[in-house]
C-alpha cells in the first residue's frame, strides 16, 4: 500500500480535536477555513526534539511569519487534552505568542491519521504518533507541506525552512 500523506490542496480535516480538556473540542477545518495559518504536528508532547527545538523554532520566527500573513498557529500531538495543555503552558511561559499559538490534542490518532501521518511510534511513545510536520494552510486547503521522511527529526519541517517557503 503507497503512503498518500496529505498534499497540497487538499482540505484540511474535519475531526474533532481538544484544547484544554476533553470537553472542549475543535474543530481545524472550521478554523481554519479563512486566512493563512501554520499547523505544526509534532510526535510528542514534552519529547526533547519537539520542546527544545521544533516547536521554539516556530515561537522564534513567530513575526516573520506575521509578515507573511500567517497568523495562526496549530501544533497538534497525538496526547491527551491535560498533556497537551500542560506542555503548551510550558513552552508559552512569559512569552506574548500565547494568542496566535495554540496546542491541540488528538488523542485517538483520529485527525493525524485523516491526514495519513501516523506512525507506529510503539517502541518509544506506546502506541501510534504522529510523525514531525508542517502544513501552510490557506483558506482551509494545504498549500505546503513539510514531512520529515524519517518520521521525527527536526530538519525538513524546522520553523526557518517552512518560512522560506511560505
Amino acid at each position: 500500500m503507497a503512503v498518500r500523506s496529505i498534499s497540497i490542496g487538499a482540505k484540511v480535516p474535519s475531526v474533532p480535536l481538544f484544547e484544554g480538556s476533553p470537553g472542549n473540542s475543535v474543530n481545524l477545518a472550521e478554523e481554519l477555513a479563512q486566512g493563512k495559518s501554520v499547523l505544526i504536528g509534532v510526535p510528542g508532547a514534552f519529547s526533547p526534539a519537539c520542546s527544545a527545538s521544533h516547536v521554539p523554532g516556530f515561537l522564534k520566527n513567530l513575526r516573520a511569519f506575521n509578515e507573511k500573513g500567517y497568523t495562526g498557529f496549530y501544533v497538534v500531538a497525538v496526547n491527551d487534552a491535560f498533556v497537551t495543555k500542560a506542555w503548551g503552558e510550558q513552552l508559552l511561559e512569559n512569552k506574548v505568542a500565547g494568542d496566535q499559538i495554540r496546542f491541540l490534542a488528538d488523542p485517538k490518532g483520529e485527525f493525524t491519521k485523516e491526514l495519513d501521518l501516523l506512525f507506529d511510534a510503539a517502541k518509544f511513545f506506546g502506541n501510534d504518533r504522529s510523525k514531525r510536520y508542517a502544513l501552510l494552510v490557506e483558506d482551509g486547503k494545504v498549500t505546503n507541506t513539510f514531512v520529515e521522511p524519517d518520521n521525527t527529526s527536526v530538519d525538513v519541517s524546522d520553523a526557518e525552512k517552512v518560512l522560506k517557503d511560505a
